[in-house]
């Protein structure tokens, strides 16, 4: 009976020294088991979960010439010069010339309280079609000026009007003014509109009027009165003619026979 107790006794000490070992093992064991635990990422190829960030893509700026018109209606206060760029068809001619041309255009572009005076008097509307187009156009060099160019820019300026004395166009800049001047108009770059390596846009605050349309040309000189007609029924007045000559002949041709009769009448005897 006592060697069975010492055995059972013997059993419960085996028994408690192995439940202590299992239990402070269990601890480490854990995070041996974590990594089986743990499912693997699935292929980046087919996860939506992970998928890239978008690329930025960079908006490309349109090769192509601006549009003068957006330009001016986007700037306000260019309802009229508008109208007359659109009536004349002057805004494809700008167009072709950004397109077909590396030169750029420059404008100066008055406002709509520039066009009041022309447009009160009536002298705006009395203008022909062709008128208009010259106006327009000598509001328009077909080169870029930059602000910088104007110190060094060559009067007079050709417009697309043309060039000579009745489509004189004259930039002159002091410290800080830049002044147009037409021969009838003066006036200055009163703002920079727009501006880039092509066209340029400066508002002014005066119509530039040429000459060949504003300033009355010269007269052509009156011709010559014609001559008076003679009248075929007045008596002309009646000139003593000079008779001197004919006697002096006469008187040296009697002399002369006389003078052969004589010298005959000797032979003869």
């Amino acid at each position: 009976m006592k060697q069975q107790f010492s055995l059972f006794s013997f059993s419960l000490v085996l028994l408690f020294l192995h439940c202590t070992q299992t239990l402070s093992q269990s601890p480490t064991s854990a995070p041996a088991k974590a990594p089986a635990a743990a499912s693997a990422p699935p292929p980046a190829a087919t996860s939506s979960a992970q998928a890239s960030p978008p690329v930025m893509v960079p908006v490309q700026v349109s090769k192509g010439p601006v549009n003068v018109i957006k330009i001016l209606q986007k700037a306000g206060g260019f309802a009229v010069f508008i109208r007359l760029i659109k009536s004349t068809q002057e805004d494809i001619q700008v167009f072709s010339q950004l397109n077909d041309s590396r030169d750029g255009v420059t404008i100066f572009a008055p406002t709509d309280g520039a066009f009041s005076a022309i447009i009160k008097s009536g002298v705006l509307n009395s203008l022909s079609d062709h008128q208009k187009i010259e106006l327009v156009q000598f509001h328009i060099i077909p080169r870029i000026i930059t602000t910088a160019n104007f110190q060094t820019v060559s009067n007079p300026i050709t417009t697309l009007a043309g060039s000579g004395s009745r489509f004189a166009l004259n930039v002159i800049t002091t410290e800080n003014m830049v002044n147009v001047t037409s021969g009838l108009t003066n006036t200055s770059v009163s703002a920079i509109v727009y501006t880039d390596s092509q066209l340029a846009v400066y508002q002014v605050d005066k119509v530039l009027l040429p000459l060949d349309i504003f300033a009355p040309k010269a007269l052509a000189p009156a011709p010559a009165p014609p001559k008076p007609k003679k009248d075929d029924g007045a008596e002309s007045p009646l000139v003593p003619e000079d008779t001197s000559s004919a006697v002096s002949c006469i008187l040296l041709n009697s002399l002369i026979i006389f003078g052969a009769g004589m010298v005959a009448a000797v032979f003869t005897l």
